[in-house]
């Protein structure tokens, strides 16, 4: 071969390397092999509110039972506090102080519980009780405009990772998960003081498991073992 075929070659090599080098910030629309990059899960703050009638007599018991579980996804997802708006008229007050202790009655600290009024509009008495929760989600899957069947260039389906992300958006316990990691809870002071004490008498400091839980060990050691 001779020295101008030579070159010729490896600058035809250089050039096909060179064409194959694409990357996302060369290539915005370029899909990349991580589905989460693809289809991020946005997380946004959502609005929750319930209406309720009101009477001298309390809530009629369907309506006890969808204000618990109202109260209850407070518990679990809410951010912030939770405000209860009764109508601006006579009996309003009353409304509100058995709202608000029912409230606190369920965990709500007093700190994080909200009272207003407002202006009924007509004959509409309701109590309405709100707060802001936040809620993932991801694009829509189910853009199969790719051919798959013609991978010549080898690039990442535009569905790639769709559905796994939609599941993690559809079955995160708590979406501010996703934005950041939870602050350290309170400490369980009792605990530490019984681990302390035991420490300086010499004494185990772990807590004594249960017979069930030593069995299962076992278990789990003994099938491991075989």
């Amino acid at each position: 071969m001779t020295s101008s075929a030579s070159r010729f070659f490896a600058a035809a090599a250089l050039l096909l390397l060179s064409s194959c080098a694409t990357t996302p910030d060369k290539h915005p629309e370029m899909m990349m092999a991580d589905g989460a990059a693809n289809h991020p899960i946005t997380v946004e703050p959502s609005y929750r509110a319930l209406k309720l009638g009101w009477s001298p007599a309390g809530l009629t018991q369907p309506e006890q039972v969808q204000f618990d579980a109202f109260v209850s996804d407070y518990l679990a997802h809410g951010n912030g506090s939770i405000a209860v708006s009764v109508p601006a008229t006579m009996g309003g007050q009353n409304a509100a102080l058995w709202f608000a202790g029912r409230i606190n009655d369920m965990g709500v600290g007093r700190d994080k519980i909200l009272i207003a009024s407002h202006d009924t509009a007509g004959d509409d008495m309701r109590v309405e009780v709100n707060y802001v929760s936040y809620q993932a989600h991801t694009d829509a899957c189910g853009d199969w405009s790719d051919d798959l069947a013609f991978t010549l260039m080898n690039t990442t389906p535009k569905n790639f990772g769709c559905s796994v992300q939609q599941n993690i958006a559809a079955m995160v316990a708590d979406p501010r998960d996703l934005l950041g990691p939870r602050p350290l809870g309170e400490s369980d002071a009792a605990r530490r003081a019984t681990v302390l004490s035991n420490y300086e008498q010499g004494k185990v400091t772990s807590a004594e498991k249960r017979k069930a839980d030593l069995s299962n060990e076992q278990s789990g050691l003994s099938n491991a073992s075989q």
